[in-house]
């Protein structure tokens, strides 16, 4: 039997984010499938998941991003075809918040805000507490029809007011990975 690859899926994939999510894996040791980035994503969850089986090592964190659309978007097809493959175990999800309306949001363990706490309460795109256990993003609904190990909230990441910028190391995306992987471990 093969044996799952270990990922960490994020719903964000634009182009701050993806250079703040480069910078936080590489932190915690990880890899990262550059190529799932796009705003929305391009490829589809297959082709993600062919370029997740041939990164070095785990965890691998990949990226789907809908554009804002609060419908089912090429972000949630992506992602459904993503963490229904049987070559990746999903070790937990990062859900991050937008501007979206009309959207159910997402129950979250907990989230980091745009200060690196751990919250127990949701947060909105700039990273504060919104004293509600959701995240509300436009690529976030889906998590709700799987059962995953962790879903941690946080704010628009590369941004949040310039507190997870990568000049400073991405410290509030970096502190996401760091605990979805400790708790991982602790498992």
């Amino acid at each position: 039997m093969i044996e799952k690859r270990k990922i960490i899926v994020v719903t964000d994939g634009d182009k701050k984010a993806r250079k703040a999510i480069e910078v936080a894996i590489n932190n915690v040791g990880g890899r990262c499938i550059s190529k799932s980035w796009g705003n929305p994503t391009e490829l589809t969850g297959k082709d993600i998941v062919n370029l997740v089986v041939t990164a070095k090592y785990d965890p691998v964190v990949v990226m789907v991003d809908d554009k804002g659309d609060p419908g089912y978007g090429v972000g949630e097809h992506a992602f459904s075809d993503i963490v229904t493959d049987d070559r990746v175990e999903v070790v937990g999800v990062v859900a991050v918040a937008s501007n979206t309306e009309g959207v159910a949001g997402v129950k979250v363990d907990f989230s980091i805000d745009c200060r690196g706490n751990i919250v127990d309460s949701g947060v909105d795109k700039n990273g504060e507490p919104t004293g509600v256990d959701r995240v509300y993003g436009d690529t976030v609904d889906i998590l709700e029809d799987y059962n995953f190990p962790l879903i941690v909230g946080i704010g628009d990441i590369g941004k949040m007011n310039g507190q997870d910028d990568c000049k400073i190391g991405a410290p509030v995306i970096t502190k996401a990975f760091t605990e979805i992987l400790k708790r991982k471990k602790s498992k």
